[in-house]
């Protein structure tokens, strides 16, 4: 009877003890709002990047044009409208359509080679001015791949910042209109950062293929089509931030 009685002490500490640990923690912010801060800005681009394809060509009755000129002449061409070397990068060096062309030309010397590069400018008048000197023969393609501005984490930084107190800001006003009164912030939801909406990602309105004539197909010109020496158009930067207060 004895232990018995003993395992019955036993049982009820040990209930009350794990009742203890499973009781709910007490929430410290019992009362809560949870509000969205928005910022925008529209920035004009000082950075716009251009990719220009130029391949080795042959005119009948004529020897082929060899890819040693054609860069000679295309990075003359950069210098002579005041593009700096460090504007200037290759982004593919390779045969034109063929995977293999440097092993290939060897028992085919007339295979076409080609080489892509890729500019940096910060105006579009400096574009035009490239367009005119470009060998038509050579060009097989000309557009904007990017634009972006020599400023670009910093207006980020900013717009987050502001973003933030566009939340705090709305959050006061909904507590005020329900007699409540906003306290400390509890969390803020860093928005994720976007390359393809914050760095515009259009091609302009440029030509993909240069006639033979001498005469650029369907190429307008930065400028020209938006009225003349203009800007390019704005990038938009947004970003919306989600944060959580507590009502005090």
């Amino acid at each position: 009877m004895r232990k018995i009685f003993y395992t019955s002490i036993v049982f009820f500490l040990m209930g009350n003890l794990f009742a203890q640990n499973t009781q709910p923690a007490c929430n410290p912010y019992p009362k809560t709002i949870s509000v969205i801060g928005s910022a925008e800005m529209d920035v004009i681009p000082d950075e716009i990047y251009v990719q220009v394809d130029l391949r080795e060509y042959k005119k009948k009755g004529e020897d082929k044009v060899e890819l040693d000129k054609i860069k000679d002449d295309f990075i003359a061409s950069c210098k002579a409208v005041g593009i700096a070397d460090s504007n200037i990068a290759v982004a593919s060096y390779d045969g034109y359509n063929m995977s293999s062309i440097w092993r290939r030309r060897k028992k085919d010397p007339d295979l076409m080679g080609s080489i892509i590069y890729q500019i940096k400018f910060n105006s579009t008048k400096l574009i035009d001015a490239l367009v005119d000197k470009l060998d038509d023969q050579a060009t097989s393609n000309f557009g904007i791949v990017r634009t972006s501005h020599s400023k670009i984490r910093e207006y980020r930084k900013q717009l987050k910042i502001m973003a933030v107190k566009a939340a705090k800001e709305k959050a006061t006003y909904l507590t005020e209109s329900i007699n409540e009164q906003l306290g400390q912030a509890i969390t803020i939801d860093e928005p994720e950062e976007s390359s393809a909406t914050d760095v515009a990602n259009s091609r302009f309105k440029l030509s993909n293929t240069f006639q033979q004539n001498g005469k650029k197909d369907g190429y307008y010109g930065v400028g020209q089509e938006y009225g003349g020496d203009l800007n390019y158009k704005k990038i938009k930067i947004k970003y919306d931030v989600k944060v959580l207060f507590a009502l005090k």
